[in-house]
């Protein structure tokens, strides 16, 4: 059996061509990312698992109505722009949000190997969610950090198996870790340049 990161869609097989990013590609590496909060442990996440859940669920729904004019994330979003109900437009936007939480929570741990992962996530949740939330939201958030397993922990279970077994050595789950959080932040940003450009998140 191979350690987590090998059973799911890397960000970094996504393909990006001048058409965009293509939609099915993204929606299988952003249930990879959800099954990261599996790993945490804690059912203090299980509000930002879901909320990642429903918005793929969103944009999914979309593609299989639309599968021709839906490609590509960016030809989905323009082909919803006519509409009076932009479902997929507004969820594919929440759904980068918390990618983008996720993925810079990861990318501080990678950086500070001697940070605990809630100062990771809560330094990620400070610059990237926590502007959108209310009161009841943000008190959640911050019961979810508090909760963050030990480094070590979460570390151990991205390395080993599905059955325990540690079965990847640190270097090697550094080096894949990079890549797929590398490519995640280029996805992201990607998207959200097209979002402000087109005009995509008026509205919402």
């Amino acid at each position: 059996m191979a350690p987590y990161l090998e059973t799911v869609k890397s960000f970094a097989d996504v393909p990006v061509t001048d058409a965009g990013v293509d939609t099915l590609a993204f929606l299988e590496a952003s249930q990879g990312l959800v099954g990261i909060f599996d790993l945490l442990g804690s059912s203090a996440f299980s509000v930002v698992q879901s909320d990642l859940k429903g918005n793929i669920a969103k944009v999914r729904a979309r593609y299989d109505t639309t599968p021709s004019r839906s490609t590509t994330l960016e030809q989905l979003v323009e082909n919803e722009k006519g509409e009076k109900k932009r479902t997929a437009t507004e969820g594919l936007m929440w759904l980068l949000r918390g990618l983008l939480f996720t993925g810079k929570a990861l990318q501080n741990a990678q950086l500070n190997k001697e940070e605990e992962l809630s100062v990771a996530f809560s330094k990620s949740y400070e610059v990237t969610l926590k502007k959108y939330h209310n009161f009841v939201v943000k008190g959640i958030f911050s019961v979810a950090m508090k909760a963050c397993p030990y480094r070590v922990d979460f570390y151990g279970k991205l390395a080993a198996d599905p059955d325990g077994k540690c079965s990847a050595s640190q270097d090697v789950l550094n080096e894949e870790l990079d890549k797929w959080l590398a490519a995640l932040s280029d996805i992201v940003t990607r998207i959200q340049a097209f979002y402000e450009q087109g005009g995509h998140n008026k509205g919402f």
